[in-house]
């Protein structure tokens, strides 16, 4: 082999190390999934970006603007929200407001952000399974897999219902309507809540469980809908990280000084 043949094949490893379809880049040029960037900044919103990384095409704007419904529905839902007082409690202990959306992120996981992934996964085995007429059996199911808490419905705080969950599947209906999405995964959706109804009283479904329609409903994979929460929750979260910066406060603990925690002698 020839220095020249050992350096090609040299380049092209240092090359493939990292392979990806996403984005091209050298000197003056950057292209996301075969657009160039200067054709798709003014011309594609957000929404449509997250789409076009994701999934490597762009929405139809109904889409779009269907996705973006599901984004501005989870931003906030206060200092109660574990993911909320962690940015909060972060900046009183005088990091960044990187470091404070850092670790409020990470706190997103099964129980405190997973829900929408846990029942885009659920509606998924339901529609394997023959779809609406098979929600009886597979929640008898799941529940027994899972235990009696099914993600996506019922809430500590909107018992009577969550107040964003009929605007959001109002927007799913019109799009289903329209033909640009099929409405089995809302119709799964409904059948789940009128099961539960008939077993439990007072579990309808909770913001979780109409986003997870949602990103059924378009096509995302399950990881992706708390993927999407994540980018939609981080708005919430750097909201309050940036109040409490601007209020100030060193060292703020879930509860306030004067309230200590209970002490078990065992």
């Amino acid at each position: 082999m020839t220095e020249a043949t050992k350096a090609t094949a040299t380049d092209k490893a240092v090359s493939d190390w990292w392979t990806t379809s996403i984005i091209r880049m050298e000197p003056g040029v950057i292209k996301f999934r075969g657009h160039p960037i200067q054709d798709l900044i003014g011309t594609v919103s957000f929404p449509q970006m997250i789409w076009l990384m994701l999934r490597g095409d762009v929405p139809s704007e109904g889409q779009a603007k269907l996705l973006e419904a599901a984004l501005v529905a989870s931003v906030d839902h206060g200092p109660q929200a574990p993911s909320i007082a962690t940015a909060r409690m972060a900046i009183t202990c005088g990091v960044g407001l990187n470091n404070a959306m850092g670790s409020a992120v990470n706190v997103l996981g099964d129980v405190h952000g997973g829900a929408g992934e846990q029942l885009v996964e659920l509606f998924e085995r339901i529609d394997a399974a023959g779809g609406v007429s098979a929600v009886p059996e597979m929640l008898v199911a799941f529940r027994a897999e899972k235990g009696k808490f099914v993600p996506g419905y019922g809430h500590r705080f909107h018992k009577d219902g969550d107040p964003r969950t009929p605007r959001l599947l109002g927007l799913v209906d019109d799009l289903v309507a329209q033909g640009e999405i099929s409405g089995r995964f809302v119709a799964i959706a409904r059948a789940i809540e009128a099961e539960l109804a008939g077993r439990t009283h007072g579990v309808p479904m909770n913001i979780d469980g109409a986003t997870a329609v949602i990103f059924a409903e378009l096509g995302f994979a399950s990881p992706l809908a708390r993927g999407i929460f994540c980018l939609s929750r981080s708005v919430g979260i750097l909201a309050h990280a940036w109040e409490q910066k601007q209020q100030g406060g060193r060292n703020k603990g879930p509860m306030p000084p004067s309230y200590l925690w209970t002490y078990r002698d065992d």
